[in-house]
């Protein structure tokens, strides 16, 4: 038996949030080298500023300004920093409660080792030399020994020109998938222009794409079963929203709307879902025969198209709804 395939997968997306009168105040006072906390009623100071109370849930909205300087509360050393992450040599990740506040704030440390960081460190913020109004607007924490006097934190209006009044946040999640025994052999035979399931000894369904286990009784399957490679659509949404690499040839984009369906195999016991083309988005229908489409060289079909066929009796695929 071959070795299980193996991928580098990426899943990414911007995050957009609007922001309340506090975060709006806070990331535009970063911009403007200012730092914001709030003031609860039972007169602590919380930086980074939140909109209600962690201990009562009561909205505070009472800003202050605290001081750029702090201490470390607590840390852990990075020796091999990813992409994205705010520095790109070892540093520390470091708790720091700033001059003025009760609470600690999680940012980069730049320090030239770990054996340079302890808890108790004076440090202070390094600002950015490119503000827009966003947390990486404090580019890290560096080490400042020289005395100051702590002063408590100040009342701020918390008014400033131009604020921001919303922020998007890319979010990235890089890993290596394994699709394991059964869906490897299920991949290298669509390669093949063959769709394989496999068999359950129990119920004696089809699953396909196969799991190594049988999704009803939950025991092992290991005999393979050809299907297909025609079907019929069980069920289906249309998209508007457009995208790339949405299970169709790599690197390409399909107009909107387009439909993507579940497609019961014939022969398989699960339906599997693809992309409908070759019919106006609109006649796509329930009951609808399909056959996949391969582009050159692809190693899966890129859609499924009408076979020209009649359609399918509903009591043939009702129960893959």
């Amino acid at each position: 038996m071959p070795e299980p395939l193996s991928a580098p997968m990426v899943v990414a997306f911007p995050f957009t949030r609007s922001l309340g009168p506090v975060q709006s105040a806070f990331l535009t006072g970063l911009r403007e080298r200012t730092v914001l906390g709030v003031r609860t009623h039972d007169d602590r100071v919380l930086v980074p500023p939140v909109e209600y109370d962690p201990r009562t849930a009561e909205e505070i909205r009472d800003l202050v300004e605290v001081d750029p300087t702090g201490t470390v509360t607590t840390w852990a050393w990075n020796p091999a920093p990813r992409r994205g992450q705010p520095l790109t040599h070892p540093f520390a990740w470091a708790l720091v409660r700033l001059d003025g506040a009760d609470t600690a704030l999680l940012h980069a440390l730049d320090a030239p080792g770990p054996d340079a960081v302890r808890t108790g460190l004076r440090v202070r913020v390094r600002w950015a030399e490119r503000r827009e109004g966003a947390i990486t607007d404090i580019a890290c924490f560096e080490p400042y020994e020289h005395p100051t006097a702590v002063r408590p934190a100040r009342p701020h209006d918390g008014v400033f020109p131009d604020p921001v009044t919303g922020i998007i946040a890319p979010a990235r999640l890089d890993y290596t998938y394994s699709p394991g025994r059964a869906q490897t052999r299920h991949l290298r035979a669509l390669a093949a222009h063959r769709v394989l399931g496999e068999r359950c000894p129990s119920c004696h369904k089809v699953c396909v794409p196969p799991r190594g286990a049988c999704p009803t009784c939950g025991v092992a399957t290991t005999e393979p079963a050809e299907v297909g490679p025609r079907g019929t659509v069980t069920t289906f949404c249309v998209v508007n929203i457009k995208a790339k690499n949405t299970g169709h040839a790599e690197g390409t984009a399909v107009d909107v709307p387009y439909v993507y369906a579940h497609i019961a195999l014939d022969g398989a016991d699960l339906a599997l879902h693809g992309r409908i083309a070759g019919i106006p988005y609109d006649q796509v229908r329930m009951g609808l025969r399909v056959e996949p489409v391969w582009t050159d060289g692809g190693r899966y079909p890129d859609h499924y198209r009408p076979t020209g066929e009649p359609d399918a009796d509903y009591d043939t695929y009702k129960g893959l709804l």
